[in-house]
C-alpha cells in the first residue's frame, strides 16, 4: 500500500490528460505490470501492484490504487468499520519508487494488443479523474492488487488462464489465512492480531485467482497467465524487467525472538497461573496475589473481547465475521474482573466462571473441528483462562 505524502507534488507533475479520440502511432502504447516487493512496515509486508502505461497521448504513467489518506476525517474509526476509501493516482515515474528504502521492483510489460492497450489506457485514465477515483476498499477482493488484475481482464476481453499449482511457497489448500501467515512469519504479534480479529471465514479454501489478493500471488500468477482466444493462445507477460535490484525477501525485518513471540507469552501466563492456582490450593485458601492475576488476566482478555464485539456488531469488513472467538474471548471478563475484588459478589462470580468454562470448551470444539483455525498462542492463553475460572469454583 501507499501513502498520499506526494499527492501535491504528484498532481502538480502529472501529464494532463489529452482528449481519448486524439490519433495514436501504431505499436507504441505499452502496459506493464509492476510489483513493489514487501517493505518492513506492517501495510508493506504483502508489497504493492501498480499499472505502468506508455502512452503517446498521455505520457508515462504508474496507476496506483493504493492511496489513502491519513489526515481523512475519522480515518481510524472507517478503517476499523471497513468504510475507507482508496483512490486510483497516476504517478510520474519519477514519484514511483519508494524512497529511502531499496524495495525489489518488478515489472512485467503484458502481452497485449495495441487495440486491448489502448482500451486499458482509455480506461484507467477516465478511472483516475477527480470523481471517478474513489472505491471502497476491501482487503481481500478490492485493493491494490485485484483492481490492476480486473482492469487487466476488461481490458483483454477474453478468457485469462491462471496456473499456480507450482508454486511450492504456498500450502495447499489455499485459504486466506494461510497465504497472509506465509507474508507475516516474521511478524508474529501482527498474526496473533489477524487471528484475533478475523473469523471462520478466513479458513474456508480458495481459488488461486482469489489468493490475487496478495500483490506478489499476482505477479506469480501473472508471469504464469495465458490470454486465451477462439484462434490461438499467448503468454500474457511479453518479458520482466528488474526496475530496482533488491532482496527477493524485501526489506522485511528480521524474525521476532521466540522469547518475545505470543507464544512464549502466553506460555509463561499459564505457568504463572499455574503456580498460583498450586499454592492456593496448597494454603487452601485465596490469596492477594491471584485476585491480581486474576483481574490483569480477565481485564486484558475483556479488552480483547470487546474489539472482537465491536467489529462484529459495527465492522462491514470481509472475514470479520462470523468469529468464533468471541466464544472464548468476550466482553463479560470486563465484569469478572470487577467481581474478584467483592465479597459478595463471588457466588455470581462462580456461575459465570461455570458458564466461562463451557464456552471454552465450545472453543476447542470448534479449534478441533477446524471450522476457525487457531493462533498457536490461543491454546495455552485459553488453557489460562479456563484454569483460573476452574480454580474459582473450590
Amino acid at each position: 500500500m501507499r501513502f498520499l505524502v506526494l499527492l501535491v507534488a504528484i498532481a502538480a507533475t502529472a501529464t494532463p490528460t489529452r482528449a481519448l479520440t486524439a490519433a495514436t502511432p501504431a505499436d507504441t502504447i505499452r502496459v506493464s505490470l509492476v510489483t513493489f516487493y514487501p517493505g518492513s512496515d506492517i501495510y508493506e509486508l504483502f508489497g504493492h501492484s501498480e499499472i505502468r502505461v506508455t502512452d503517446p497521448r498521455y505520457g508515462d504513467v504508474y496507476f496506483n490504487y493504493g492511496v489513502f489518506d491519513f489526515a481523512a476525517p475519522n480515518f481510524l474509526y472507517r478503517f476499523i468499520t471497513g468504510e475507507t476509501d482508496y483512490w486510483c493516482l497516476p504517478v510520474p515515474p519519477r514519484f514511483a519508487a519508494e524512497p529511502g528504502e531499496p524495495r525489489r521492483m518488478v515489472e512485467q510489460e503484458l502481452n497485449l494488443t495495441q487495440e486491448q492497450a489502448r482500451r486499458l489506457s482509455d480506461m484507467l485514465t477516465v478511472n483516475a479523474q477527480p470523481g471517478n477515483n474513489t472505491y471502497r476498499y476491501k482487503y481481500f477482493s478490492d485493493n491494490c492488487a485485484t483492481r490492476p488484475r480486473d482492469m487487466i481482464e476488461r481490458a483483454v476481453g477474453c478468457e485469462m488462464r491462471y496456473d499456480g499449482s507450482d508454486d511450492a511457497q504456498l500450502r495447499r489448500p489455499l485459504t486466506f489465512r494461510r497465504v497472509m501467515r506465509h507474508y507475516t512469519a516474521h511478524y508474529p504479534w501482527e498474526q496473533f492480531g489477524i487471528d484475533l480479529l478475523l473469523g471462520s471465514a478466513c479458513d474456508t479454501a480458495i481459488t488461486w485467482r482469489q489468493a490475487m489478493f496478495v500483490p506478489l500471488v499476482l505477479r506469480h500468477a501473472a508471469a504464469r497467465s495465458v490470454i486465451a482466444t477462439d484462434s490461438a493462445s499467448r503468454p500474457l507477460v511479453r518479458r520482466e524487467l528488474t526496475l530496482v535490484d533488491g532482496d527477493e525477501q524485501g526489506t522485511v525485518l528480521p524474525p521476532t525472538p521466540w522469547y518475545l513471540s505470543p507464544m512464549a507469552t502466553a506460555l509463561l501466563l499459564l505457568a504463572a497461573a499455574a503456580v498460583v492456582t498450586a499454592v492456593e490450593r496448597k494454603r487452601n485458601r485465596r490469596a492477594r496475589l491471584s485476585r491480581w492475576l486474576d483481574c490483569l488476566l480477565w481485564l486484558t482478555l475483556g479488552l480483547m473481547g470487546g474489539i472482537i464485539a465491536f467489529l462484529l456488531l459495527f465492522s462491514s469488513h470481509e472475514a470479520v465475521a462470523p468469529n468464533f472467538n468471541i466464544l472464548w474471548l468476550h466482553p463479560l471478563y470486563l465484569v469478572m474482573a470487577i467481581m474478584v475484588w467483592f465479597k459478595r459478589t463471588q457466588r455470581a462470580l462462580r456461575a459465570i466462571s461455570v458458564a466461562n468454562l463451557v464456552l471454552i470448551a465450545a472453543m476447542a470444539v470448534v479449534w478441533l473441528s477446524g471450522l476457525q483455525v487457531p493462533h498457536p498462542a490461543f491454546v495455552p492463553l485459553a488453557a489460562t483462562a479456563a484454569l483460573r475460572a476452574a480454580a474459582r469454583l473450590f
